[in-house]
């Protein structure tokens, strides 16, 4: 073996980021075709980190990013994950994440915008910002709104300081698309494109039964039966939100749950209250709406 050679799964090791890289696997259910682009990410920059070791030709490579999907699809997760990764690997100082809307940067009148967008971008550096719906910065059907600006001032930063901040722009595929047309400046701007797709029913189940894990709740065998329908029912409703729902609906089968036991006249064990039962789950209009 040559003296200059390397060993990247030792170089890899050495970063500690197949921990962080389990744990999103352990945490997220589903999206396999975005943890394979992280995977990849990361060891893109980890094979330039080992090239600049070695002396050979390197550039700061350009790593903002732009994160389509619907809602409730994990994306503000992976943009924290992400923070994380490139912490580690010497591309950020801080790793910090910094998430904002349209009204965290642009003003409502003239000489309003500049200072919020700039006060954002200097909390965010030396970390990731990530703004969600990132469309809404462009109006163009009003002549009056201050989106451009922010938009300009957005621009230069993820040119020029680009060794210090990653920028992702989230929000649902066809928005960012007519976005990204109207503003060829974010486009060219944009390393990689990243879609999150919808979770399967299977999935959300899954999802569902995590998060009531993580609170010491589970469900009864008919409550899980009840979920099932619960989601097959739900997906074809309007504004689903994928996981976001499930959380949403589990929350209230929760307080549904404590409502029957405090009405009953008997003892609770710790069972009693660590259960979802059947009836906690299809009380939910969603079923209602169905029959």
């Amino acid at each position: 073996m040559a003296d200059d050679s390397i060993d990247l799964k030792q170089a890899f090791a050495a970063t500690g980021l197949g921990d962080d890289l389990d744990q999103l696997d352990r945490d997220l259910i589903g999206l396999a075709p975005v943890k394979q682009r992280i995977r990849e990410i990361a060891a893109l920059l980890l094979v330039d980190r080992v090239r600049a070791g070695l002396g050979l030709v390197t550039e700061a490579p350009t790593l903002h990013m732009s994160f389509t999907g619907n809602p409730g699809t994990g994306k503000t997760t992976v943009a924290l994950r992400m923070a994380g990764i490139l912490h580690k690997l010497g591309y950020l100082r801080k790793g910090h994440l910094v998430s904002v809307t349209r009204d965290d940067l642009v003003g409502q009148y003239i000489g309003h915008t500049a200072p919020k967008t700039r006060d954002v971008l200097k909390r965010a550096m030396g970390g990731v910002l990530f703004i969600d719906e990132a469309y809404y910065l462009y109006r163009p059907e009003n002549e009056r709104d201050y989106g451009q600006e922010a938009i300009e001032i957005l621009l230069q930063i993820m040119e020029n300081q680009r060794d210090d901040l990653v920028v992702i722009l989230a929000g649902y595929g066809a928005p960012m698309d007519r976005f990204f047309a109207s503003n060829p400046g974010f486009r060219s701007r944009i390393a990689h494109h990243i879609d999150f797709p919808d979770y399967s029913d299977d999935e959300l189940v899954t999802i569902g039964e995590t998060m009531l894990a993580r609170l010491n709740y589970r469900l009864s065998p008919a409550a899980r039966v009840s979920l099932i329908d619960y989601v097959a029912l739900r997906k074809a409703q309007p504004l689903f939100a994928n996981a976001r729902s499930i959380r949403n609906a589990l929350d209230r089968a929760r307080l549904r749950q404590a409502s029957r036991l405090f009405a009953s006249a008997d003892p609770v064990s710790t069972a009693d209250l660590s259960v979802i039962e059947a009836a906690d789950i299809r009380a939910s209009r969603v079923f209602a709406a169905n029959t």
